[in-house]
């Protein structure tokens, strides 16, 4: 049986470097769980890649605001423009499932961009802006907005926004004639969590938010009673082991691609943990927490098959490559590490 074949594309940061390649592609070896250098594109500073719901274009974040890209049939990226996003420079960015509208997270100045999208995929006009404002619990690092993730309900009717440096996630009523947003409810963490990243469950009634500082992913049930969001608190499980490094902060939050798991990382302990996902309820329980061999790992994902994963390794400027047995919730190393500068995020895409 053809399982298909499969390219990942790996964001880099290009700074500071003689390498202008912010985005590398390789062709997926599913056998072995190993990736092959295929090809690179010239982009600066690529924090994060996503592709459109309908598969046929990629947007990268980049230092001059967003660049989109066609996927052509084999995997390789044709640029087809790039917009401002009149701010600094974003940290993530998704589009909404309609593909009509493009978002964009800003990290260093607390603002979310909207872009209209063209029929050709290219980003458009800024419909849209809105800066994060207020004081967050403590002095340092939290003690202003850091929009860090930006994401849609699945219904396509609310964006929610991960403010870390806030400690909530503001949920916003999107206009999809107007492209504009309105606050509809704030989901609430805990003081210090800061909220990372988030995603829905593919039927859409729960959202998973994994707080980088806290260590621990918060579950919430979500459901529209008389036009207005509504999330309910579930579970909350840890991203560690009871026995970790001090000063640990969650980083990755990724689905399988049959969404039967959930993957997160942790950079100072260093590790990975996988949970299996209650096919009846949604609810994570852990499989494995184990080290990856590099350090910082930023974010890390299985391999279709789910009997491999990667760890992008951030401050050691790695990819390394596991073997992963499920039953008996055990990582294995398959082979050397890759080198790649500064890596940020991985996403997998089906060819064909």
């Amino acid at each position: 049986m053809e399982k298909g074949k499969y390219v990942a594309y790996v964001s880099t940061y290009t700074m500071g470097k003689g390498d202008k390649h912010g985005i590398k592609i390789y062709d997926v070896d599913m056998e072995n769980g190993r990736l092959y250098a295929k090809d690179q594109v010239e982009i600066t500073n690529s924090s994060y890649v996503t592709i459109s719901h309908n598969k046929k274009y990629l947007y990268s974040i980049t230092d001059f605001g967003v660049e989109a890209f066609r996927i052509l049939p084999d995997g390789e990226l044709k640029l087809i423009g790039h917009a401002s996003i009149n701010g600094m420079r974003g940290c993530y960015l998704s589009t909404d499932y309609d593909d009509k509208y493009l978002f964009v997270a800003g990290y260093h100045d607390g603002k979310i961009t909207v872009l209209r999208l063209n029929e050709d995929g290219s980003a458009g006009d800024i419909t849209d802006e809105i800066f994060h404002k207020g004081l967050g619990s403590i002095a340092e690092r939290n003690f202003r907005p850091h929009v860090n993730c930006v994401k849609m309900t699945r219904d396509n009717k609310y964006l929610c926004a991960a403010d870390l440096g806030m400690d909530h996630v503001k949920v916003y009523r999107l206009d999809k004639e107007k492209g504009t947003l309105n606050l509809a409810d704030v989901i609430r963490s805990e003081q210090e969590s800061a909220p990372r990243h988030l995603k829905f469950s593919p039927d859409g009634t729960l959202l998973y938010i994994v707080h980088e500082l806290k260590n621990y992913i918060d579950v919430y049930g979500y459901r529209e009673v008389n036009n207005n969001p509504e999330f309910e608190k579930l579970q909350t499980v840890s991203t560690l082991n009871d026995y970790h490094a001090s000063g640990s902060a969650a980083s990755a939050l990724n689905f399988s691609t049959d969404y039967h798991y959930m993957v997160s990382s942790n950079a100072g302990d260093n590790s990975v943990v996988v949970y299996r996902i209650d096919f009846e309820s949604g609810l994570l329980s852990k499989v494995l927490c184990l080290p990856i061999s590099g350090d910082y790992p930023k974010d890390a994902a299985l391999f279709p098959d789910n009997k491999h994963l990667v760890s992008l390794n951030h401050e050691s400027d790695t990819m390394t490559f596991f073997n992963v047995d499920m039953e008996k919730g055990l990582l294995v190393m398959n082979g050397p590490e890759i080198k790649v500068d500064k890596p940020n995020c991985i996403i997998f895409h089906k060819l064909g």
